[in-house]
C-alpha cells in the first residue's frame, strides 16, 4: 500500500510532460550536483564564494531533467528554511538563478581557482 501511495505521489510532482519512469534518475543525479557543489564549496574555504556554488549546484542539477530541477529546489529551501540567517535572500535568488539555466559565473568570487 505505502509502494502504490509513493508511487502515485511522485506521478503528481513530476511535470507532464516529463517522462515518469526519469523523474527518480535525474533527482538522484540532481541531488549529487548539489552535493557535489556543497563539498567543493567546503573545500575551497573561499570568501565569498557561497552564491557561486549555491548557484552552481542549482544549475547542474537543473541540467539533469525535471527530476534533478525538484531535487534542487527541494534541497535549496529545506537548507534556507533551516538555517534562516540574514543572507537567505540572497542565496534563494542565487539559488533560483541557477535553477532556471543563468551560468553560476554571474556569483563568481575573483581569484577562485579555476578547478570550481
Amino acid at each position: 500500500m505505502k509502494l502504490i501511495l509513493a508511487v502515485l505521489v511522485l506521478g503528481l510532482v513530476v511535470e507532464a510532460q516529463a517522462q515518469w519512469y526519469r523523474f527518480p534518475g535525474e533527482a538522484i543525479r540532481g541531488g549529487n550536483d548539489m552535493f557535489r557543489a556543497y563539498r567543493d564549496m567546503r573545500k575551497a574555504n573561499w570568501k565569498e564564494s557561497d552564491k557561486y556554488f549555491h548557484a552552481r549546484g542549482n544549475y547542474d542539477a537543473a541540467r539533469q531533467g525535471p527530476g534533478g530541477r525538484w531535487a534542487a529546489k527541494v534541497i535549496s529551501d529545506g537548507r534556507e528554511a533551516l538555517q534562516r540567517n540574514s543572507d537567505s535572500a540572497a542565496d534563494q535568488e542565487a539559488n533560483r538563478w541557477g535553477r532556471n539555466g543563468g551560468g553560476p559565473n554571474r556569483y563568481r568570487p575573483r581569484g577562485l581557482p579555476t578547478n570550481y
